[in-house]
């Protein structure tokens, strides 16, 4: 077993700890008791021999509650992901990089963790660590995989924010008694241009996929006919738009996020 600081209690009593939570029973005890706040104080950069080892068997814990849902619901509430990071970004010791990065890839498909690892930079980290001379390839494939999964999440949250902005321009069409929705409907009974023709039924689609009442308000308003009368257009992204239109149109929220503009 590697050193611990016996001078100091809680070298001790981290020690002693991070054997006993390899049980899931004492884990739910530990837990139960409130003592993970305890150990969210003691996760900082260390330098001298002594606190290398407590802020190892420190991470080693957090590692261990990792696997505790109640744990983690605690976790995600601390600041323990902003310590983390701040002690793998400075730490050059591999066996502390090593039991921090298995608790990001524990923790990353849980909540809210994986879009607090990329506000906090770790995609970067994570690249700058595997450029690292690292001779343990079980940490090296950690790093691959965490790498992976953050690129993931990254693409997840950056469709979130495109369906979130979806969501709110479509709200714009309610304003002043829908005014911009019948600009739409006064472009379809009016105009002749092929491109304007295309671009009001892609709008009135995206309106009746993302916006909650859309379907009935579009219905009411009686697009459908004026739509359906463009599937027959000469202009082929006319027709592309329109059938998109009316195919979520008769589909309904529930199917229409399926069809692929």
């Amino acid at each position: 077993m590697a050193p611990f600081p016996s001078d100091k209690p809680e070298g001790v009593a981290i020690s002693c700890l991070s054997t006993l939570l390899k049980e899931p029973v004492v884990r739910s005890s530990f837990v139960q008791a409130d003592g993970v706040k305890l150990l969210v104080p003691l996760i900082s950069p260390a330098s001298t021999q002594q606190s290398i080892q407590l802020l190892y068997e420190t991470c080693l814990c957090i590692w261990l509650l990792s696997y505790d849902e109640p744990a983690i619901e605690y976790l995600a509430t601390s600041r323990t992901m902003q310590r983390l990071t701040e002690v793998v970004k400075s730490s050059t010791k591999k066996k502390v990089v090593r039991v921090v990065i298995l608790t990001f890839r524990n923790l990353l498909p849980k909540g809210t963790f994986g879009a607090q690892m990329v506000d906090l930079g770790l995609p970067h980290i994570i690249h700058s660590l595997k450029t690292q001379a690292w001779s343990d390839e079980d940490l090296l494939d950690t790093l691959n995989q965490l790498e992976e999964g953050l690129k993931d999440k990254i693409r997840k949250l950056s469709s979130f924010d495109k369906y979130k902005q979806k969501r709110e321009n479509v709200t714009s069409f309610e304003e002043n008694d829908f005014q911009i929705l019948m600009v739409h409907l006064t472009i379809l009974d009016t105009s002749s241009d092929p491109r304007s023709l295309a671009v009001a039924c892609y709008d009135l689609s995206q309106y009746i996929q993302y916006h909650a009442a859309g379907r009935v308000i579009v219905t009411d308003l009686k697009a459908k006919e004026r739509v359906m009368k463009l599937m027959a257009h000469e202009n082929a992204e006319v027709t592309k738009n329109a059938l998109l239109c009316i195919q979520r149109l008769l589909l309904g929220a529930k199917y229409a996020s399926f069809l692929q503009v």
